[in-house]
């Protein structure tokens, strides 16, 4: 029988994972003798953690050489973890068992569960009853293990993965496949890994479980996180949220096109959507990225520095060859970072160390670096508009000593990104040496920019307020169904504008309505049960006499109406939409778009959770493609950030504070040269979704 002991103590977090991620024995049930099976492979994988003094029993009844039983196994000493290798069918039995045997956590690699199909999703459905029953925790199924290289634990039968050496970089995937990707791109980076978790069908345990883990890790400085399907929303925004204020996150969100159907078939979970789930896990602190090549030089650099927290931080750009210079900036615009201009103090001190034809005013251009290299990077740092430093120079020791210039070169709390161009044994030693030094690094003008970016986007998140609870003024009790000008009224509540208007249930009111009011006006039909007006005919737009209103009234009776709203033209601007609606997996949430189809056929929309702070609020419309639109374009109105932060956070409480309301939308929300005019809204409730449905 094969076991080895030992002494190691173990020590126990909130959520109970230190017997999964750091176990004193190890267990691997289906163990077996014929190199290609799996079991073989992860006993191959664990002799690194048997040879560091950690206890590595195999079980297999139908081998002498190894335990019968897990029972049987415990008796020579308690097992932590149990890493079970059987098919599908069997495993649900073996759960049991490792229960039963006093075993604390268990891993199951193999697939045909929940992502096959219905007998699968029976076996995982069985797995889950046993976990909850028991309180074993379970990492699985269809997963190919976790990394704990600190600690010399290899659990995946994934060939090579024992070369990964540790680091302070977690990674947190939904999928085995790509966990250990990331960990090969952060081993290839020089950055390692303190822990790598592949998910799986993640029964019990998920992301925001190992997040928390990782929230007192003390090998940790920054997580990579990769997303494929969310199933509690709230609880991976608070896990995100409170790990961020100790350590930075980095999230790549998968679903930027239509892959649910792979996905289900991949995880056994649709995936959420993917713009809702990048703003809330951007939201709770996290970084976004866009690719797996992004999300390695992001995490990189904020695992060695992070920046002051900043509403705006700027950039300083030295770089040491032009061409790669223009690459980085233009690649720094892309991300919206700021590169501010020097101011002239910092450039008389660079005026005394460069040649007169380079360019100093930000970016930087030094021409060939030389000695002089650390005195630009500290007189760049220093300046009062950098919060953060990004550079790129070919490696040429004869010139600079790089690693003594970049050190010389930092300033306290304005860290620096340097990009080391070139091959070999030599620059790597380079760059490891920045590393550790606190500089992070990057090969490429790109690579610059995103662990740049990286460091940005964190500065801003951590300065924003965390959310408030909705507004005491905010009305609640709200479960009836609403017709439009019930919803603006509503609307007139929270103080947004409305047109002036009147609700006339009869064709004499509406002809009163129309001499009040004063032509043009618009004519709708207001029913409560209608959503989609215009799509039969609802709408009458630029009514401007008594034979107009007629006209207009005869449609709407054709209809089946007998109920009017009659309401003041606005004036000509630019359509927004706003709204804020029940997200089924992250709850309330708020929405800010150009209107006009063409804006939601791009979906150039912003999307925060709700309630937010204002400081949230305001910068959604800087998000949007069309943003110029809305900043006096070709002599338009200009939109006043605040006001349109008031009405969004207003929105967002409301429907926080009543839970009997699902959608609310004002679509337009018309921005003119007198502000904001909500056009047409809608509110749904529980109780309209009951109601008949549009004509």
């Amino acid at each position: 029988m094969t076991s080895t002991t030992t002494h190691r103590a173990a020590t126990e977090p909130g959520n109970g994972l230190t017997p999964l991620f750091a176990p004193r024995s190890v267990a691997v049930v289906g163990a077996s003798r014929s190199p290609g099976k799996l079991g073989a492979a992860l006993a191959r994988s664990l002799t690194g953690f048997a040879s560091a003094g950690g206890r590595l029993a195999l079980v297999n009844s139908r081998d002498e050489t190894m335990y019968g039983s897990l029972h049987q196994a415990s008796q020579e000493g308690p097992v932590d973890l149990a890493m079970i290798c059987v098919p599908a069918p069997a495993c649900p039995g073996v759960l049991a068992e490792a229960a039963e045997a006093g075993v604390r956590a268990a891993v199951i690699c193999g697939g045909g569960f929940a992502e096959t199909g219905d007998t699968g999703a029976e076996y995982q459905e069985e797995l889950a009853r046993i976990v909850a029953a028991t309180g074993i925790r379970l990492l699985g199924p269809n997963t190919s293990g976790f990394l704990a290289p600190h600690a010399g634990l290899t659990a995946s039968f994934v060939p090579g993965v024992a070369q990964v050496r540790p680091g302070r970089v977690a990674v947190v995937a939904a999928s085995g496949g790509v966990n250990h990707s990331l960990a090969f791109l952060l081993a290839e980076a020089g950055l390692g890994v303190s822990l790598a978790v592949g998910l799986g069908n993640a029964v019990d345990v998920s992301a925001p479980d190992v997040l928390d883990h990782l929230t007192d890790d003390p090998n940790t400085t920054a997580v990579a996180l990769h997303i494929e399907s969310v199933t509690d929303g709230p609880r991976l925004v608070e896990s995100v949220r409170r790990l961020t204020e100790r350590r930075p996150v980095v999230a790549l969100v998968v679903g930027r096109h239509d892959i649910s159907a792979f996905a289900a078939s991949h995880t056994g979970a649709l995936a959420t959507s993917w713009r809702t789930t990048r703003a809330a896990l951007a939201q709770a602190g996290a970084v976004i990225v866009d690719d797996e090549r992004e999300l390695v030089d992001a995490v990189g650099a904020l695992s060695v520095t992070r920046a002051r927290p900043s509403s705006d931080p700027g950039v300083g750009v030295v770089t040491a060859q032009a061409g790669p210079g223009l690459l980085l900036l233009d690649d720094l615009r892309g991300r919206r970072a700021r590169v501010p201009e020097l101011t002239l103090a910092t450039r008389d001190a660079l005026s005394q160390l460069l040649p007169p034809l380079t360019f100093q005013r930000n970016p930087v251009d030094t021409g060939r670096p030389g000695p002089e290299l650390g005195r630009v990077l500290a007189a760049v740092s220093t300046d009062p508009g950098v919060d953060a430093l990004a550079g790129y120079v070919l490696y040429e020791p004869d010139a600079v000593d790089l690693v003594a210039a970049a050190t010389e070169g930092q300033t306290p709390g304005v860290p620096t990104v340097l990009g080391v161009g070139g091959t070999g044994e030599a620059v790597s030693r380079a760059r490891q040496a920045l590393l550790a030094a606190g500089i992070a690094v990057a090969s490429d003008p790109r690579g610059v920019a995103a662990a740049t970016g990286a460091l940005l986007a964190d500065a801003r998140a951590r300065f924003r307020a965390h959310p408030p609870a909705p507004g005491a003024s905010t009305p609640i009790g709200l479960t009836d169904a609403f017709d439009e000008h019930q919803s603006k009224e509503l609307l007139d509540r929270l103080g947004v504008t409305t047109p002036p208007r009147r609700a006339c249930p009869d064709r004499a009111a509406a002809h009163a309505a129309l001499k009040e009011l004063g032509g043009p006006v618009a004519v709708k039909l207001l029913d409560a049960a209608v959503l989609h007006k215009t799509e039969i005919g609802g709408v009458h737009l630029g009514v401007a006499t008594p034979d107009d209103l007629d006209t207009a009234l005869d449609n709407l009776d054709a209809i089946g109406t007998r109920r009017y709203l009659v309401e003041s033209m606005a004036p000509a601007g630019v359509d927004l939409v706003v709204g804020a609606r029940r997200d089924p997996v992250f709850g309330p949430v708020v929405l800010v778009g150009l209107g006009g189809t063409t804006a939601e056929a791009l979906a150039d929309v912003s999307i925060r959770l709700a309630p937010l702070a204002a400081s949230e609020a305001t910068v959604m419309p800087s998000e949007l493609a069309g943003r110029a639109l809305l900043d006096g374009w070709r002599g338009g109105p200009v939109l006043d950030h605040e006001e349109l932060g008031r009405i969004v956070i207003a929105l967002g409480d409301l429907l926080a504070a009543n839970p009997a309301v699902d959608d609310i939308e004002v679509n337009p929300l018309r921005l003119t040269t007198d502000g904001l005019v909500a056009l047409d809204a809608v509110i749904i409730t529980k109780e309209r979704h009951n109601a008949k449905p549009d004509l």
